[in-house]
C-alpha cells in the first residue's frame, strides 16, 4: 500500500460521495468472511467511519472501521468490502461505551491500528 494512506476518507477507487445514499445495515465482508452489519456510517469529509456491529455470535462487541479501510461499496448487494482479515479487525481498538470516536486519544489509537496495514 502506500505511504500516502487516510484512515478518514474514502480512498478514490470507492468513489464515495455524500449522494450516493446511506449504507447504514449493509452487510460488511472482510477478506475471509462475514463480520456484520453496519449499525452507524459517517461520510463527513476526514471523518468517515463506519461502526459494524458484529453481533454476539462473530465478536461480540462493535468495532470502527475507518473509510480507508473499505475497498468498495456494493449497492445493489448492500455489502461493503474491507481489505482486512475477521482476525485484524477482531485485534482493534474496542469501541466501549466509554471510547467515542470524537476522544482523539480513541480516534488515534484507530488510526494507528489500521495504518499499520496500510503503510
Amino acid at each position: 500500500m502506500s505511504n500516502t494512506w487516510e484512515p478518514w476518507s474514502y480512498r478514490e477507487s470507492v468513489a464515495r460521495t455524500p449522494e450516493a445514499g446511506g449504507i447504514v445495515g449493509y452487510k460488511v465482508e472482510a477478506t475471509d468472511g462475514h463480520i456484520g452489519k453496519i449499525d452507524e456510517a459517517s461520510d463527513a469529509v476526514g471523518d468517515a467511519n463506519i461502526v459494524v456491529d458484529t453481533g454476539p455470535w462473530i465478536f461480540g462487541r462493535k468495532v470502527i472501521l475507518p473509510a480507508g479501510t473499505i475497498e468498495r461499496i456494493d449497492d445493489a448487494d448492500e455489502k461493503v468490502y474491507v481489505d482486512l482479515t475477521k482476525e485484524q479487525i477482531k485485534n482493534s481498538p474496542e469501541l466501549s461505551e466509554d471510547a467515542k470516536l470524537s476522544d482523539s486519544d480513541y480516534r488515534e489509537s484507530v488510526a494507528v491500528y489500521y495504518g499499520g496495514y496500510y503503510i
